[in-house]
């Protein structure tokens, strides 16, 4: 009876020790993947309709990146260190759009691609294909709308008013070439963003932050926070058509799938394919 009892208790302490190792250990990149891959299957199977109003919502939410922006930027005294500062506003945005879970066309150049790359037929890209469209759009009328309110509602001081209008200035203004190049790095940013999120639970708001600040630091181009400056300067007259579609939003969006999707995808699906391979 002794024994059963020293031997049950060995059993019961070597099982919660292999669940506190278990607790502890970090996910592997393969259960990373799969859970980005089955994330992605339930994005792709959503309803067009409701991607379409949360990408309105998200193009709506991600404006408070470029207002956070502008409040801390005319608020701060001109002094050297007022740019790395004011570029922790630029979190606030994507802070209420990716705790929200709303639909965002970046988040979706890594998560939607994952089962693409596991079962690459015509039909699961034209989910992914029809998926990126509709956000996308959604994304851009989210931008317009809440830029058109910005610009012409008594919502905005003075100051932080022309803070804005410096911000939307600056990130439209580059050259076609440099905005593409400038949206690489973001596209590798907010890509492994949603790669670290699964297995980094409890720290998402410091991750979203760091790693958003890090955009807005390094002045790289992000399609859908820029649309609502690019849209800000449209709306006002400030910006022509032509220039703000083939000068600015279209190199940045092949610069952001390039970094997302082209990169850091393939990247990621290069050291687990092996081990998927195994298993299947």
């Amino acid at each position: 009876m002794v024994e059963e009892k020293d031997r049950s208790r060995d059993l019961t302490r070597a099982m919660e020790e292999r669940k506190a190792v278990d607790d502890a250990k970090p996910l592997s990149p393969r259960l990373v993947f799969e859970t980005l891959r089955r994330y992605g299957e339930e994005e792709l199977e959503r309803p067009a309709s409701s991607l379409w109003y949360s990408g309105i919502a998200a193009g709506v939410l991600i404006s408070f990146s470029i207002l956070g922006e502008a409040l801390l930027r005319s608020h701060l005294p001109d002094e050297s260190w007022r740019y790395v500062v004011e570029n922790l506003g630029y979190s606030l945005g994507f802070l209420l759009v990716i705790v929200g879970r709303m639909q965002l066309f970046t988040e979706n150049t890594i998560a939607t691609v994952v089962p693409v790359v596991l079962n690459p037929t015509r039909a699961a890209l034209r989910r992914m294909g029809r998926l990126w469209l509709v956000v996308l759009s959604a994304n851009v009328v989210g931008a317009f709308a809440v830029a058109t309110f910005f610009a012409y509602a008594p919502v905005l001081s003075d100051t932080v008013y022309f803070a804005m209008m410096e911000l939307s200035r600056h990130a439209t203004g580059m050259p076609a070439l440099e905005g593409l190049m400038r949206g690489i790095p973001a596209g590798v940013l907010i890509a492994a963003l949603v790669w670290m999120l699964p297995s980094d639970e409890g720290s998402d708001v410091l991750i979203i932050i760091i790693f958003t600040s890090l955009i807005a630091l390094g002045d790289f181009t992000h399609i859908v926070a820029g649309s609502v400056e690019m849209a800000f300067l449209i709306v006002q007259g400030e910006l022509g058509f032509g220039r703000a579609v083939f000068g600015f939003f279209l190199p940045v969006l092949v610069g952001n799938v390039i970094g997302g999707t082209v990169i850091f995808t393939m990247l990621t699906w290069a050291q687990v394919q092996p081990e998927v391979t195994e298993e299947e």
